[in-house]
């Protein structure tokens, strides 16, 4: 029989998507919602129950006594100052055991949380090992496809996130004719796309690119792009999203596809070692 998976829910529709494909592989799962973050919609079809994001303790028996022995970390989730945490017992225990990591940005917190539950004999999974066909192929996927000027502006992303990654800022730019127009932070993508009509140039529209930090720990916040980024970039002006083919998850991907389609953009997986890939469409 199948290990049974333990799903710890942030915001967003992969909670619910990672426990559906778990479930038709054999996988019986049950789901830790944290409060504020996951949506009980989503969570509802499965066994569920929700905690804090403070409850270090009560997740860590929850998951103790649901025989879980598989574990997957997914969904968005803002990190709350140590102030606002309040955790219980156990979770004040963990957490010393995290140390200056809890506050050494979200790479540093996100692998030391992986390293305790693998010291505590879990076994922390990537989303993407659940469902193997979320990850994003190379290439372009959409009838449009970046020219030479949003391969430039997506080339001059690239060189931009990877300088930020490594100060673990964020995950994501845009770029407007060689101009970095925004760059992610803790606010989010969204948050961050809203910004852009105020600051757009004239001329040719602006690209979206997104790309994994630097070391960053993939089992516990790989790039995410959904049918929500493209209506965000849509309504920015933007004419197209580039993103780390084999680095970032593509939720919900026909429908995805579809409404970029009907937008207007293109979307296109590229080499973030080496550059944007052109290349032909992928299916």
């Amino acid at each position: 029989m199948s290990r049974k998976l333990g799903i710890i829910a942030g915001g967003g529709p992969l909670p619910g998507q990672v426990a559906q494909a778990a479930l038709a592989s054999g996988r019986d799962v049950f789901i830790i919602g944290l409060e504020g973050f996951a949506s009980p919609e989503v969570l509802r079809p499965f066994t569920h129950k929700f905690f804090r994001l403070g409850a270090l303790g009560a997740i860590h028996q929850a998951l103790r006594d649901e025989a879980c022995l598989d574990l997957v970390m997914i969904g968005p989730v803002k990190r709350p100052s140590i102030l606002s945490l309040r955790p219980d017992l156990e979770g004040t225990r963990l957490l010393a055991r995290v140390g200056k990591a809890a506050f050494s940005g979200d790479d540093g917190l996100l692998s030391a949380i992986v390293r305790i539950m693998n010291e505590e004999g879990f076994t922390v999974l990537g989303a993407h090992e659940i469902m193997t066909d979320m990850l994003a192929p190379a290439g372009v996927l959409t009838t449009r496809a970046p020219d030479a000027e949003a391969l430039a502006d997506i080339d001059r992303g690239v060189a931009a996130l990877k300088l930020i990654g490594l100060a673990d800022i964020g995950q994501a730019c845009v770029v407007q004719q060689g101009i970095i127009l925004a760059v992610e932070a803790v606010e989010g993508t969204d948050a961050m796309l809203s910004r852009i009509p105020a600051v757009h140039r004239p001329g040719p529209a602006g690209v979206l690119v997104k790309i994994a930090k630097p070391g960053q720990e993939k089992r516990a916040d790989m790039p995410t792009v959904g049918v929500a980024t493209i209506t965000h970039a849509a309504n920015a002006g933007l004419r197209g999203i580039a993103y780390e083919a084999g680095a970032t998850i593509l939720a919900n991907r026909v429908q995805m596809i579809a409404a970029a389609e009907d937008a207007g953009l293109f979307l296109v997986g590229i080499d973030a070692a080496s550059g944007p890939e052109s290349g032909e469409q992928s299916a």
